[in-house]
């Protein structure tokens, strides 16, 4: 595909997306529909169609129009590109530009969703949640993540995996920050086929859910739920970190269908435990409920949930949380961990949880608290560790 059409291409995706599809559902579909497409050309589009809906609000603005159009047109003119190669109307390529879209857009505002690339409820909602750490939140969700690896210790030193993926042309560099993870910096699509990832030396996990993991008081012996497992993938970052009876349990669990295999490559053992059957599994030494939540402080890596995400839907998620949590805590003996986290960077979600929660409860008294917002080391992650006063 050449340059334009490739353009073209993350158009008809855009148009999709804005329409209501999910991002990862219309690219599935464009490729499925157009099968001549290589792999170059499929992570080109969505390299561009990812930007664009990070930086929506911005290119809307620079491309006089919220369409897949004008987003292409706007991350073209931001990146001072060539808009007329581009948008020549030569075959597979976007029709010529027309002289309202040629003129020039005026300079972007000091604020408000084109400066921010949020809609404005949720900029207001930052600012109340983080203060005067709001805007370099915001800023950084508009730029693309690196690819963080965790080390799995129990295989291997972070000098073993880096030297592993580097035999595969995978270049990497130490975090600062967090002592087992790795910043892919070169060819990070071959990660999941690079022999290290296949036998278990690495896992795709970011940093900031690894830097949550290692604050954990976690040591041998000890009974461990996770109790919204998902994937697995802090299950099996806290079997790294000690010989663990540990158990996995999600309220939908064909969430947990690949953990088998990942527990099988990271040489750990993982039960897994049924909603049906999670009530009367306990008690246990630590619970670690990583919660459902708005994920805004991921939202670079899903950039199109931010544009879909409304008070409505935080609401719920608000209720799900403060119900999760005593349910949690009743499976925790007595002198026991709760641990509380999220992937949001919002206060009704973290905070202001574990306040509700401590007031209702208080034999429950928070011992750690961690909060990384979205920037350059890491994605938005909350952490909240509480213990039983038995």
């Amino acid at each position: 595909m050449t340059p334009a059409a490739r353009v073209a291409a993350a158009i008809a995706v855009l148009d999709q997306i804005i329409a209501g599809e999910p991002a990862e559902r219309a690219l599935i579909s464009w490729a499925r529909a157009n099968r001549y497409a290589g792999s170059g050309d499929r992570a080109a589009v969505r390299d561009r169609v990812f930007d664009a809906l990070r930086r929506r609000g911005e290119y809307a603005h620079l491309g006089h129009a919220l369409s897949g159009r004008g987003l292409m047109i706007g991350a073209l003119r931001a990146a001072a590109e060539d808009l007329q190669a581009i948008f020549s109307g030569a075959a597979y390529a976007p029709p010529a530009l027309t002289e309202a879209e040629r003129a020039a857009p005026a300079p972007l505002p000091d604020d408000g969703p084109a400066r921010w690339n949020l809609p404005a409820p949720l900029i207001a909602a930052f600012r109340a949640s983080l203060g005067d750490q709001a805007d370099s939140a915001m800023a950084a969700l508009s730029q693309r993540a690196d690819v963080h690896l965790r080390v799995n210790t129990r295989k291997g030193s972070r000098e073993k995996a880096q030297a592993a993926l580097a035999a595969e042309e995978i270049e990497t560099r130490p975090h600062d920050s967090v002592e087992t993870a790795l910043i892919v910096t070169k060819n990070a699509r071959k990660v999941q086929n690079a022999q290290a990832y296949l036998q278990g030396l690495v896992e795709l996990q970011d940093a900031a859910s690894q830097a949550a993991i290692l604050r954990l008081p976690l040591s041998d012996g000890m009974r461990v739920l996770d109790y919204c497992a998902g994937g697995g993938g802090k299950s099996l970052a806290m079997g790294a970190r000690a010989r663990l009876d540990i158990a996995a349990h999600d309220a939908a669990p064909a969430r947990m269908a690949d953990l088998p295999a990942r527990a099988a490559r990271a040489g750990l053992k993982i039960r897994q435990i049924g909603p049906a059957d999670v009530a009367r599994s306990g008690p246990y030494d630590l619970v670690l409920i990583d919660a459902p939540c708005s994920g805004s402080g991921t939202w670079r890596r899903t950039p199109d949930a931010k544009w879909r995400f409304e008070d409505k839907d935080l609401q719920a998620l608000v209720r799900v949380q403060s119900e999760i949590l005593p349910k949690a805590a009743r499976l925790v003996t007595a002198g026991g961990v709760l641990a509380y986290a999220t992937c949001s960077v919002l206060q009704g979600e973290n905070d202001a949880q574990i306040a509700a929660f401590c007031a209702a409860h208080p034999r429950w008294q928070q011992t750690d608290r961690m909060q990384l917002l979205p920037g350059p080391d890491w994605d938005g992650f909350y952490l909240s560790v509480l213990r039983h006063q038995a």
